[in-house]
């Protein structure tokens, strides 16, 4: 019987320690605070679960929730079918390959905050290019720090500016896996595109899939240096994700306790839907 060599993990374990590490160090300083209220001069009072029940009570909190499934709602149903499109449609040789692939990668190669001041200027009622061009020369009323639907239309073009290259590069990535072998069988058979699709390039690409919704699910569900930096979370509340709002109560108001407590349920709520899309995504492949 052959045995397996198992000294790899000395090469792996170093790095699990020090990744344990450093997410167990603040994981626990989150929970501390969660149990506890503080006025400074490290005096802490516990509170036990109430930050957790004030928490689930909280009309506030549902708000920012609702807000930020919404956000993350649209951004899928934008981003998946888009990405796989211009997958598609991208060429598989040649020299607009390499053209092709440094222009979808472009975009996320810019930071978070630039990409924000970005589109900041860029959609400014009276000084921004797409401010100027909706207001008057289309005469399409618009104002992102006025009206909520443009403040919510704004900063779903500007993730989908951002992101779609994501959710590109991967389909990408799937569909040049597969054999020419399978395309010639389709041919022979006289096989639409939308079969070759459906039965050849859509299954070929389910892992990859899987990987791309759940990078964008976690990143659009916890966003918030491009959203804050553009809108702030206004007009009034209409863009206060929850996660602009987690910030807003643990630095704006300096509540230490219900920021904790919703830093977990959030995490907690994050964990859960990832797990659901994992799974949904993966049970055929158990079978």
């Amino acid at each position: 019987m052959k045995t397996q060599n198992q000294k790899a993990w000395f090469f792996v374990l170093p790095v699990l320690f020090l990744v344990a590490f450093n997410a167990l160090i603040p994981m626990m300083t989150v929970v501390n605070y969660s149990v506890q209220e503080t006025f400074g001069n490290n005096v802490f009072f516990f509170e036990g679960l109430r930050w957790f029940e004030e928490l689930l009570a909280s009309e506030r909190f549902h708000a920012a929730l609702g807000r930020q499934f919404l956000f993350t709602a649209i951004i899928l149903a934008i981003e998946i079918p888009l990405g796989i499109v211009i997958a598609l449609a991208m060429p598989r040789k040649g020299v607009w390959v390499s053209v092709c692939l440094v222009l979808m990668a472009l975009p996320m190669l810019i930071p978070w905050n630039v990409v924000g001041s970005m589109w900041n200027i860029f959609t400014l009622p009276k000084i921004g290019m797409l401010g100027y061009f909706m207001n008057d020369v289309l005469g399409v009323p618009y104002d992102m720090t006025q009206q909520p639907v443009s403040a919510w239309v704004t900063i779903i073009v500007m993730d989908v500016w951002h992101w779609t290259s994501l959710v590109v590069l991967l389909c990408y990535a799937g569909l040049v896996s597969i054999p020419d072998a399978y395309y010639q069988a389709a041919k022979i058979d006289g096989a639409t595109p939308f079969k070759v699709f459906r039965y050849i390039q859509l299954p070929k690409m389910k892992q990859v899939l899987t990987i791309a919704i759940l990078l964008r699910f976690m990143d659009s569900f916890n966003i918030y240096t491009e959203p804050f930096v553009l809108t702030g979370g206004g007009p009034g509340n209409s863009t206060t994700l929850l996660s602009i709002d987690l910030v807003k109560i643990a630095l704006g108001q300096f509540d230490l306790g219900p920021a904790a407590a919703m830093s977990l349920i959030y995490f907690a709520i994050t964990l859960l839907v990832s797990w659901l899309f994992y799974t949904l995504m993966t049970k055929d492949d158990a079978q």
